[in-house]
Order: structure tokens, then C-alpha cells, then sequence
């Protein structure tokens, strides 16, 4: 046990702080972009790919890393890149999201920085939606600020994956599936693949999905309902939030809401890409009442249901 505190104090020592590391690297463009670190396992030069008959065109094929057998995603075409012309210094990075292990095809690697979420700036909204940009940040060369192009590594998988929303009769439960109705919850991710994916689950149930960008928007939301009079804690059924997201992460969103005695009891569930034997100890760490790795509609509508009746307990005492 003092070896999985170990590692959970290691692995959330900066998002905790609200601080995040990124890997900045180039597909073989002047662009800089980046991914964030807790979600890679390794960089390794490009092994041989083999291909696979039929597969998604962004779908490169499969690679063997000590015996593990890992789809290649080619990252440029994925976001709807031209074709390079010179493919060199080309790298492969394995993440894993989602409880998923892929790889993605860059080019050259750049550097790791280490920076505060206050640093990472939500897209504008002018560019529209077609745009595969979880946020972006700027870094400094040469004493020059360049741009760097965070990519939405959800959204990505979500156009190669398809993820099924449908909710089937038989994980529903009858005795309170008429109590949803009006219900509410506050949802903060700052992938709108991420948001679509949950309101298009959970509207089935009859629930109000409100949405927020990052956790920052979705403070203020509470706060102001707060300032207003009405019982933040009686409207809402819980509060659904990513880990990581500009301007402020799901730990410090939930560590203000635990420290507003207007809003601290709301039940908070923790919905990230992250995955690992660490995460039930970072729900205790950081204060939240459970964690669901995305994206999986069955546990999330088991978590939904399980607060529901917990709450229609404690109205009918």
C-alpha cells in the first residue's frame, strides 16, 4: 500500500497544485504542439509498423512495444493536416486515455515544460467547431512568444472509436427511473467531445446537463447561484468534472467548492481520460465522493442512479 501512495503522491504532485506538464513537439510543420505528460508512457523512435487490412484511414496500423501490440495513429491526418512531404525525424508517443493504450505519429520532439493551468488558455470561440484544440498556451524562444496548439486527444479518438451513448432498459432502475426528471447536474470539461458525450447519455434519463469550459467557469456558476440565494446544494444532483482544463483544474475546482460552507457537501465525481491503480487514492486526496474513467455510459449512469437514491433517502428521513 505505501508503494500505490507512493506513486499517487508523485503522479498528482503537480496537478494537484493545479500545474501540468506538456510535451511540446512538431508533425513536421513550424506549428508547435503539445500533450500533456500524465497521459503519455513513453516516446520511442518509430519501430516498423505493420498494417491492417480495412482499417480507419488515420489508423497507420499496429506496432509490437515488448510484446504489446499498439495501434498507430497518424496525428497529422487526425487533425486534418495536409500531408508532410518529408516525413524525418518522425517519433512514435504511446499515451493511454480512456483506458486505451495507442500511439500517435509526430515529428520532431521539442521539450517537457512544466506550467500552471492559469497559463492555458481555452480556444477562442471564433474559430468555430471544426477544430481539434483542447486549449492553448504560449512558450517563449529567443525572446519571442510562439504558440503552442494543444490537441483534443478526445475528440480524436471519438472520430476513429465510436462511442456507444445508448442506455439499455436492463441497467435501468424502475423504482426511480420517473425521478429524473428536472433533475440537474453541472457538467466542467473543457473537451466538447467530452460534454456532447455525457449530455447525449444522461439527457436520455430526462436530466438538465449544464454545461461549463473549465473549472473556472463552473466556480463561477456555483458561486453566483450562490449569491443569489438558492440552494446550490438542493439543485444540483452532483457535479460531473474533468481533471485537467484551463484556467482551473478539477482539483482546485473541487477543493474551493469543499471550502465554501454554502456549496461544500455537493457531491463531485471525478470524469477524466486518466486511468491507473492510483485514481481511487486521488479521489480520496483531492475530495471528491467517486471516480469514473471516460468514457463508459453504463458505470456513468450507475453512478447517476446510485446518487439519485441516495438523495430521495435522505428527503424521505
Amino acid at each position: 500500500m505505501s508503494g500505490v501512495l507512493a506513486s499517487v503522491d508523485k503522479r498528482t504532485q503537480l496537478v494537484g497544485e493545479n500545474r501540468l506538464e506538456l510535451l511540446l513537439f512538431y508533425l513536421h510543420s513550424r506549428h508547435l504542439f503539445a500533450l500533456n505528460v500524465f497521459k503519455v508512457k513513453e516516446v520511442v523512435k518509430l519501430p516498423h509498423i505493420s498494417k491492417i487490412p480495412h482499417a480507419h484511414p488515420k489508423v497507420s496500423g499496429v506496432v509490437d512495444i515488448r510484446g504489446e501490440s499498439i495501434p498507430v495513429i497518424d496525428l497529422r491526418k487526425a487533425i486534418n493536416m495536409p500531408e508532410a512531404k518529408h516525413i524525418e525525424d518522425t517519433n512514435l508517443v504511446i499515451t493511454e486515455y480512456n483506458r486505451t493504450v495507442q500511439g500517435f505519429l509526430i515529428g520532431k520532439v521539442d521539450q517537457i515544460i512544466n506550467m500552471t493551468w492559469s497559463d492555458i488558455m481555452p480556444p477562442p470561440t471564433a474559430i468555430g467547431k471544426n477544430h481539434y484544440l483542447t486549449a492553448l498556451t504560449k512558450v517563449k524562444r529567443d525572446g519571442q512568444e510562439h504558440l503552442v496548439e494543444i490537441i483534443d486527444v478526445e475528440k480524436v479518438l471519438a472520430e476513429i472509436v465510436e462511442y456507444e451513448v445508448h442506455i439499455s432498459e436492463d441497467i435501468l432502475d424502475k423504482s426511480i427511473v420517473n425521478e429524473f426528471a428536472g433533475r440537474k447536474i453541472l457538467h466542467a470539461d473543457d473537451s466538447p467531445t467530452a460534454r456532447k458525450q455525457v449530455s447525449d447519455t444522461l439527457s436520455q434519463l430526462g436530466i438538465e446537463i449544464i454545461p461549463a469550459r473549465n473549472g473556472l467557469e463552473a466556480l463561477e456558476m456555483l458561486k453566483g447561484w450562490a449569491d443569489q440565494g438558492r440552494d446550490v446544494e438542493k439543485e444540483l444532483l452532483m457535479v460531473i468534472t474533468d481533471a485537467e482544463m484551463p484556467a482551473m483544474d478539477g482539483y482546485r475546482l473541487t477543493h474551493e467548492i469543499r471550502n465554501d460552507s454554502r456549496m461544500k457537501n455537493l457531491h463531485i465525481v471525478l470524469n477524466t481520460s486518466l486511468s491507473g491503480s492510483f485514481n481511487q487514492a486521488l479521489v480520496e486526496k483531492v475530495g471528491c465522493n467517486a471516480f469514473l474513467s471516460k468514457f463508459q455510459p453504463i458505470l456513468l449512469v450507475e453512478e447517476v442512479q446510485a446518487r439519485l437514491k441516495a438523495v430521495l433517502e435522505q428527503d424521505s428521513q
